[in-house]
């Protein structure tokens, strides 16, 4: 799994050419279609495994999946707009001011333009940005590696722990729908487009963090080597004047709902404090150690044990993805993500939810399952899409977020 990657030029979304956009469009929908119909085959086996419990336990399984949780607050925000506030019994207050817009946006215009409730716009939302995630994923690993490795990347990427999210009115998938978009735009030096999808990550996930990074830092590396080839200024600036565009585009999707938040409060670090308020600040990792540690010196430590494991699992993966020399757009984003899930203080328990937008980090795996026959490959990832959903819905049964 640590060999190189080799780059199928021919993958993904077709090369520019004299044919039109729309015959390229059908023949990219038309290599993606196996790893859109077995991604979707997945996520229907765990919403199949949901519909059957919740009948047995008399509970609504749609509503588990629009109504819970952070849904409930990003179906207020598309309702009311902003301005909600809840104060705890210790005195803490989360606002709604802590969820960035543009999946209450949708939420309310796909609501009034379809005449459904929010609801059902937030789940028709989620879903159909979960297919444009798979196809991106698709197009990515294809293009990394060759059509084979591509679709199952996408159907890893639907049968994740914590997949049963992808199924949720939340913005896992259409945040996800932008990165893998955003990542095959950088590999394919549409770097315009790329900035692009990074301003609406940013309206859509704080961890946008990440793709902004990914795009700054393959920029500068790349602007680097080029003057040190040596070759005159003017003449880098006029070849990489896309990237520079692409790469200042980024964070502005992100800085603008942070200026938003702070003009609204009348402090321009408002966004920070309330994000704090929801305990979601950045503490460097300590939360994650302090939770290691009480678990691993309290009355069962083998749980301690077992996240500890988790957690070098992880480590593995992402020197497996070092090792296999992923492009640096792709590497750049994977390990800024992953940072990015564990050194704030969030609930432990959605960390892995966190880091699922982190589709690269399945690259090994995928790789090595490609060389399996095509008989144990189906029957292993039928296997891990029913051991998802049924860990999707012991999650969605049970009272805790994911």
């Amino acid at each position: 799994m640590s060999e190189h990657l080799a780059p199928d030029r021919t993958a993904g979304l077709p090369a520019p050419s004299t044919t039109s956009g729309r015959d390229r469009a059908r023949k990219a929908l038309r290599a993606a279609a196996p790893a859109l119909l077995w991604y979707a085959a997945a996520r229907l086996t765990g919403m199949l495994i949901l519909a059957v419990a919740t009948h047995l336990t008399g509970k609504d399984a749609l509503h588990l999946l629009s109504n819970r949780w952070d849904s409930v607050w990003y179906q207020r925000v598309a309702a009311d707009w902003y301005g909600y506030e809840v104060r705890l019994p210790d005195g803490s207050v989360h606002a709604d001011l802590a969820f960035f817009p543009l999946l209450p946006a949708l939420e309310r215009g796909l609501s009034e333009a379809l005449h459904i409730g929010l609801a059902t716009a937030g789940l028709t939302v989620a879903w159909t940005a979960s297919l444009v995630a798979a196809w991106g994923i698709y197009a990515v690993g294809a293009r990394l590696r060759d059509h084979r490795t591509g679709v199952i990347l996408a159907v890893l990427w639907g049968v994740y722990p914590t997949a049963f999210v992808q199924s949720m009115a939340y913005t896992e998938t259409l945040f996800t729908a932008a990165a893998a978009w955003l990542l095959y735009c950088a590999l394919t030096d549409r770097w315009i487009i790329a900035g692009t999808l990074a301003t609406v990550a940013g309206l859509t996930r704080p961890s946008a963090a990440a793709l902004i990074a990914a795009l700054g830092i393959t920029a500068v590396v790349t602007l680097v080597r080029d003057l040190r080839a040596p070759a005159p200024l003017g003449q880098v600036l006029r070849l990489r004047w896309r990237m520079i565009a692409g790469t200042l585009l980024a964070p502005l999707g992100w800085l603008g709902y942070v200026a938003f938040v702070g003009i609204r409060r009348q402090d321009p670090f408002a966004y920070f404090t309330i994000q704090g308020d929801w305990g979601n600040h950045i503490d460097g990792g300590a939360a994650l150690a302090g939770f290691l540690w009480k678990n691993l010196t309290g009355p069962v430590p083998l749980a301690g044990l077992g996240l500890c494991a988790a957690m070098a699992l992880l480590a593995w993966v992402v020197w497996l993805c070092v090792r296999q020399r992923q492009p640096l757009p792709v590497l750049a984003y994977t390990i800024a993500l992953v940072m990015l899930s564990l050194i704030g203080a969030a609930y432990f328990g959605s960390r892995p939810r966190l880091m699922m937008p982190a589709f690269p980090l399945l690259l090994p795996a995928a790789v090595a399952l490609a060389r399996w026959r095509p008989v144990r490959a189906r029957w292993t990832l039928a296997a891990l899409a029913v051991a998802s959903g049924a860990y999707g819905t012991i999650t969605l049964l049970g009272s805790g977020p994911p």
